[in-house]
Order: C-alpha cells, then sequence, then structure tokens
C-alpha cells in the first residue's frame, strides 16, 4: 500500500510537471507582480515580498513553494511612469522541481488624473528537473517505467509572460495577463528525450477597497480566475482592515469554488507586514491536511520628488 501511494504521488507529480501549474497562492491579491507584470512598481514603493508554502500537510512528499520578489518606481529613467522588478521561485512537489528568475519591466500611463492603464513585460529564466533515481516501484535501480527518467534530469529555458492592468485612484484596480506566452517545451536530460510542455495561462485579477465612515476601517475585496484553456480555478476573498497610526492589521477568508476555503490573518508595522493562511480542502480532504502559508514583506516609499525624503532610511536589515 505504501509502495503504491508513492507511485501515485510520482504521478501526480509528473502530471503536474507536465501541466506546468502555476502556484496558486492563498494571498493572491498580495502577489498582484507575480501574476500580473503590469504591477511591477504600481504604487511608486519598493516593495519586498517572501512567501513560503507548504501544501497538503500530512502528504510525504507534497508541495513546497519558495517565492522572494521585488519591484519598484524606476526613478532613474526620470519618471514614476516606469516600474522594474525581480524575483526567484523554487517550487517542488514529490520529485519534480521547478526553479524560476525572471525580470518584469512595467509602463504606467495617467488617465484623466484620477486612473492609470499600466502595460507589462516579464522575461523568465525556467530550470526543471525529476529525481527518477529515487522512485521506488519494486524493481532494483529505480524505476522500471519507461515513461518516467530513471536518474535524475534537469531541462532550462526561456519564457515570456504579458500583462494589463487599470486602476482607479486607490479605490479599484481590474487587469488580465498571459504567462508561459511562449508555450516552450523543456527537454529534460542529455538527450532530451523527456519533456515537459509549458502551455499559455490566461490570469483575470480585480480587486475593490470599500471604506467606512471612519477612516481607520475599511473592507477589501479581490477576485481572480486562471486558466490554462483546460482546466481553470477561481478565487475570491474579503478582509476586514484596521489602518491605526500605530499599525494595521486584518483578518478575512478566501474561498475557490469546488477546492478549498482559506482563512487570512496579518499585521504590517512600520512597513514590515506578516501575513499567514490556512487553506481547507473541500474535497473530501482532512482539514489538518490543509496548506500553511506565510508571507513577509516589507515596504518603503520611494518618491525621492521630495528632497532628503527616505534618503536615510537602510534595508540592510531585511
Amino acid at each position: 500500500m505504501k509502495r503504491l501511494l508513492f507511485v501515485l504521488i510520482v504521478a501526480l507529480a509528473w502530471a503536474r510537471a507536465v501541466a506546468q501549474d502555476d502556484v496558486a497562492f492563498t494571498n493572491y491579491w498580495s502577489f498582484q507582480s507575480f501574476y500580473n507584470p503590469a504591477a511591477a512598481g504600481v504604487d511608486k514603493q519598493l516593495d519586498i515580498k517572501a512567501a513560503f508554502r507548504i501544501e497538503m500537510m500530512g502528504f510525504e512528499d507534497s508541495g513546497r513553494t519558495f517565492l522572494v520578489q521585488a519591484d519598484a518606481p524606476l526613478w532613474f529613467l526620470s519618471s514614476p511612469r516606469h516600474g522594474g522588478g525581480v524575483g526567484f521561485m523554487n517550487d517542488k512537489i514529490g520529485l519534480f522541481s521547478n526553479k524560476r528568475i525572471w525580470l518584469q519591466y512595467a509602463y504606467h500611463q495617467p488617465v484623466r488624473k484620477v486612473n492609470r492603464l499600466s502595460l507589462g513585460v516579464r522575461i523568465a529564466f525556467i530550470s526543471d528537473g525529476f529525481d527518477g533515481g529515487k522512485v521506488e516501484t519494486g524493481e532494483s535501480g529505480g524505476s522500471s517505467d519507461p515513461v518516467l527518467p530513471t536518474g535524475n534530469v534537469t531541462g532550462s529555458g526561456f519564457d515570456l509572460d504579458l500583462g494589463l492592468r487599470f486602476s482607479h485612484k486607490d479605490i479599484w484596480y481590474a487587469g488580465v495577463a498571459v504567462t508561459h506566452v511562449l508555450a516552450p517545451t523543456v527537454g529534460l536530460g542529455e538527450e532530451k528525450i523527456y519533456q515537459i510542455k509549458v502551455p499559455r495561462t490566461i490570469y483575470a485579477m480585480g480587486g475593490h477597497t470599500l471604506r467606512f465612515n471612519r477612516p481607520e476601517f475599511s473592507l477589501k475585496t479581490a477576485a481572480m480566475f486562471r486558466s490554462e484553456f483546460k482546466t481553470w480555478r477561481g478565487d475570491i476573498s474579503a478582509r476586514f482592515c484596521y489602518d491605526g497610526e500605530k499599525g494595521k492589521m486584518y483578518g478575512g477568508i478566501n474561498y475557490s469554488p469546488t477546492i478549498s476555503v482559506g482563512l487570512l490573518f496579518g499585521f504590517d508595522f512600520h512597513g514590515v507586514n506578516l501575513g499567514y493562511s490556512y487553506e481547507m480542502y473541500t474535497g473530501g480532504i482532512a482539514v489538518q491536511n490543509g496548506s500553511h502559508e506565510i508571507h513577509l514583506g516589507y515596504r518603503m516609499d520611494m518618491n525621492f520628488a521630495k528632497r532628503g525624503k527616505n534618503m536615510h532610511q537602510s534595508v540592510r536589515w531585511l
């Protein structure tokens, strides 16, 4: 039974590799520039974020994802209309691993002063791997199945993402992005016998902020739809936020139809944000076998048009 379960996990990992499913962060609203390059530098702030996600606790070789990214306005181009960003992601499930390094650029065009239209592009280097030498099917020397590699094989390639975003003040935004535009095929091993096809994926995301009579309280909602034209996933979230003089905090919920329900918590102190979420699956998996997600961020204003302001600040401790 253990051997059968292990083979099943390997098969699922390989299926995920072939489908090249992008990571579904529960806190997707906090990683807008990860899903849409048009969001890079849109808030005129240095925005550094890191996230760690553990999928399906209690299952051996379940998914582990680490992400770190940074984006900011590019003031050296003499205009706050430009934004840029960099990032790195390491995603592992079963014996399959995916690494991704990227650079992105966005152009933000004001529309009637209170609106902003943003266009973004991202180039990425991807590296995929599969450790077939660890597959145990009862045969000596690893896997005897010709469908799976018998050793540790890797491959790499380049990718391209495009995005479009529109926002109105700080009240609402909406955007669409197409990732893996080139739909690259990554060949694994020296002879490239095993191949992973990366399908194009479309993302549609939006959000709205509802403010109450007391300005320190607000309700922030967000939604995202994603599909690689064969399957799809939708998410909708709501967070009740407090923004006081001494700090900020929020609590909320995320719902993905037919997939999961997630609980969200977080606080912000002097630009440092720490958030946690727990995703509980609704497809028959026990509550304790959900997914944990932690994200840490730091934000700092970068409006150098105000001479002397923020020039003294340092992020050496990060």
